[in-house]
């Protein structure tokens, strides 16, 4: 087929392009810098020039293109991560996955684009009440009053929009894999990075190349609807967050209450270490017939840290 990978440079879509091409796809990538232009070629894709927040860059991107199928990888995910201010750190990611969605949606439907999948999120950030382990029939919880809002909202709208124009939305938990951790990693060996609470809080993860691997599947099979695209072991802070310590060769986390987290690392932090919704991979691996090479964190962290 011929691929269009808007956000070709990203952290997943530096091994989603190599995996689209090995499979015999034609893939068309897209980078907001023309200094990135050779490292898509390297991959093996035609490069382009795109803003995914311009309504006419999309359009001709995609027009060139003639692709059958779009995936929307647009993120902006830079800097010191800043979970205290995350409205803040997330505001251009928030935009790609509103108006980038939108923009990609018009593109494909004036083309005559049959297909779309895009990126969505589902890591800590299930619904709050019930079990903690969620479907893709359990929402994302809204996080109303907090500085996580915008972006959940965002998610939703990326779900609604490209499963409503027959598309699949993935859902990728907490990326790990070479440059994925290395901010967290680096907390964590300052130990810098402590258990809040009881650390009840879940989360699910997903190694890059299983995240990838997922998205060919998708792609190929023109899923529908929404996927959680994680391991098989969603895990509550306190089993993940010391492990990665010990695989990173750092002292044990420290561990502190709640209330002087919440004056220091901000609600949102608190959510997610004790309050947080891992999800489950059932359908994708029922649907799309996935298995991911890292079914845990657990080897998977050991063999990153290595």
């Amino acid at each position: 087929m011929r691929v269009f990978v808007a956000g070709g440079t990203g952290m997943l879509g530096r091994r989603l392009v190599p995996r689209l091409v090995a499979r015999g796809h034609e893939v068309t990538a897209t980078t907001t810098s023309a200094a990135k232009l050779g490292l898509l070629e390297g991959l093996g894709a035609r490069a382009v020039v795109m803003d995914g927040l311009d309504a006419m860059s999309v359009g001709e991107a995609v027009g060139a293109a003639g692709p059958d199928v779009i995936v929307h990888q647009m993120t902006a995910i830079a800097g010191k991560p800043d979970i205290r201010h995350m409205d803040r750190w997330f505001a251009t990611t928030n935009r790609l996955r509103t108006e980038g969605t939108d923009h990609l949606l018009a593109a494909a439907e004036a083309t005559g684009v049959p297909h779309v999948v895009a990126q969505s999120y589902g890591a800590w950030n299930g619904i709050r009440e019930g079990g903690w382990i969620k479907t893709e029939e359990d929402p994302v919880d809204p996080m109303t009053g907090t500085p996580a809002e915008p972006g959940m909202a965002a998610i939703r709208h990326v779900e609604e929009a490209v499963v409503k124009a027959g598309g699949a939305a993935l859902r990728y938990g907490a990326f790990y894999g070479a440059g994925a951790t290395d901010d967290q990693v680096a907390l964590v060996r300052k130990r810098q990075f402590p258990l809040v609470g009881r650390g009840t809080g879940h989360c699910s993860w997903i190694h890059l190349d299983d995240a990838a691997s997922a998205t060919v599947l998708a792609v190929e099979q023109r899923a529908t609807g929404v996927y959680d695209i994680v391991d098989d072991e969603p895990a509550p802070a306190a089993q993940w967050l010391p492990h990665l310590a010990a695989c990173a060769g750092a002292k044990p986390p420290m561990r502190v209450p709640v209330w002087p987290a919440r004056l220091l690392a901000g609600e949102v932090a608190v959510v997610m270490m004790t309050q947080g919704r891992g999800f489950s991979n059932a359908k994708a691996k029922r649907e799309l017939g996935w298995t991911p090479r890292y079914p845990s964190w657990r080897e998977g962290f050991r063999e990153e840290l290595a």
